[in-house]
């Protein structure tokens, strides 16, 4: 079977773990080299976890919200590999920041906002001149079904972060569609992509469990993995003459 990004770079910020990592093993698994961005210092061990041979899969401390940091690993990449040609932005969440309004402090408000929608920016600020010189690239923000609906579990930051995420998404697409590059946007709904959300699950009553789960038509939570899917597919030449979108992978939540 021909893996769909064979011999490409891809970039995933935010990728140690949880999502992130799911999202960079999915294009591994088709082929492509992959750089694991993240400010956890476990990054390195995550990329040899993932390719214990190195050869396909660099570990990378960055923070993306600085955006020194971001431009210097892109110099890097670009000597290294030659090029990139997939960048998704994962790097983000709601950061363990309060979701009652008046809890949030100022502090959360920036937190949130810097990781989610600036590192983002920066991230494309950073790729975007390199794919123009290319003629060709693919970028992938991930956002969340609460930037066009509501949040479950995160505050308005959360919510207003990621509807930028997806405004971003639709300009850029916009811009540099000319030059042959792709910017689409995947939002998923909860999943269980980590401790955080993992254990606020597990918090629910089965009540209130069987509530949530009911005002999604499929019945269930969503996977990483299927995530993942949805990201290659928008990274490969499958969605060739796609872009500016934002794909729900929600399992139908926002019908109900």
């Amino acid at each position: 079977m021909c893996k769909r990004l064979l011999d490409r770079n891809a970039i995933v910020t935010g990728a140690a773990r949880g999502m992130g990592f799911a999202i960079a093993r999915a294009l591994f698994n088709e082929g492509a080299r992959v750089a694991i961005l993240d400010i956890d210092e476990g990054v390195a061990e995550s990329a040899k976890q993932l390719d214990s041979k190195h050869g396909r899969v660099l570990g990378k401390r960055v923070d993306v919200t600085k955006r020194s940091e971001v431009e210097n690993l892109m110099n890097e990449l670009k000597s290294l590999w030659g090029s990139v040609d997939i960048l998704v932005n994962n790097a983000g969440g709601a950061l363990n920041t309060p979701y009652l309004l008046e809890e949030i402090k100022e502090k959360d408000w920036n937190l949130v906002m810097d990781v989610n929608l600036k590192g983002a920016f920066f991230c494309c600020q950073a790729v975007i001149p390199e794919m123009v010189r290319q003629k060709k690239g693919v970028i992938v923000n991930i956002s969340a079904l609460a930037a066009h609906w509501r949040a479950s579990l995160a505050g308005v930051q959360y919510t207003a972060a990621k509807a930028g995420v997806e405004g971003l998404t639709r300009q850029f697409a916009y811009d540099y569609g000319k030059f042959g590059i792709r910017v689409n946007a995947v939002a998923p709904t909860v999943t269980l992509t980590g401790d955080r959300i993992q254990g606020l699950w597990e918090a629910k009553g089965e009540e209130e469990k069987k509530k949530v789960l009911s005002a999604i038509p499929l019945g269930r939570l969503g996977t990483m993995e299927e995530v993942g899917s949805v990201v290659v597919f928008l990274a490969s030449d499958e969605s060739s003459y796609v872009t500016g979108i934002t794909i729900d992978v929600c399992g139908g939540r926002y019908l109900r």
